[in-house]
């Protein structure tokens, strides 16, 4: 799997939720290109195993943490961990994240606390551990939505809020990562299949009258931009917000 003709041979990335749908597409292209890959994980202990597994019988390197997002402790933690176990991190892919479809009457300030927990002051935390320890060449990837500029669903706020957030975060950390020579963009998906949202699910035609290219994304088109913004060919982009929607927002 790692040759020494790819330029991203020999780097170092953390995944958080890397064992499942987008996050395991973005594992598997990461580890396709050379580099060693440890991913978190919360509930999915056998999907994690088979995923390493994968990736060690192709001739890649691959490690699963079990590290709820929610949980900041154990997110510094597998920052540490990615560092003693293969000797550094140049990558930084906070994917984790997750929806909570309900009126906004109707939340918790528990719910509330979880929700922007997971999906907004996990990235903060680990782009606080990790971009510290990134040489000159980093790269933070965060996986937004395209939810953050065009949401079509009521019931959504939270989830909207939190993805919006991601992308202003972006932005502004653009100018303090700057001289350190890291990068960070934000990726937004739109409607992709997966065993969570499958283009076969009852509302997804629906939903493909929406999107000008008329079909879902697939995992594998997230991740293959996620490899693209990772490599060297990226080095002039940052601060960016990159839709992967089929041209949901145009």
């Amino acid at each position: 799997m790692q040759t020494s003709t790819k330029p991203l041979t020999g780097k170092i990335a953390l995944v958080t939720g890397g064992a499942r749908s987008i996050g395991a597409a973005i594992v598997k292209r990461l580890a396709s290109e050379g580099v060693s890959v440890v991913f978190t994980y919360v509930r999915s202990q056998n999907k994690a195993d088979e995923l390493v597994q994968e990736i060690e019988r192709e001739g890649g390197r691959a490690k699963a943490i079990r590290a709820d997002s929610a949980d900041i402790e154990a997110l510094k933690a597998a920052v540490d961990e990615t560092i003693q176990v293969f000797g550094g991190i140049d990558i930084l892919v906070n994917n984790a994240g997750f929806s909570n479809m309900k009126n906004y009457t109707e939340f918790t300030m528990e719910e509330f606390d979880q929700i922007v927990a997971v999906n907004f002051k996990a990235v903060f935390a680990g782009i606080q551990a990790a971009a510290p320890r990134m040489k000159e060449g980093g790269r933070i990837i965060n996986i937004g939505s395209i939810a953050a500029v065009s949401n079509p669903f009521p019931a959504n706020s939270l989830y909207v809020a939190t993805k919006a957030a991601v992308a202003g975060l972006t932005r502004a950390l653009a100018h303090d990562l700057a001289p350190q020579g890291v990068t960070i963009n934000n990726i937004q998906p739109g409607m992709i299949d997966t065993d969570m949202n499958p283009e076969t699910a009852e509302h997804a035609s629906l939903m493909q009258s929406m999107i000008p290219l008329k079909r879902y994304g697939t995992a594998s088109e997230v991740a293959s931009l996620v490899a693209y913004i990772a490599s060297p060919e990226s080095s002039y982009i940052t601060g960016a917000s990159l839709n992967v929607d089929g041209g949901t927002n145009i």
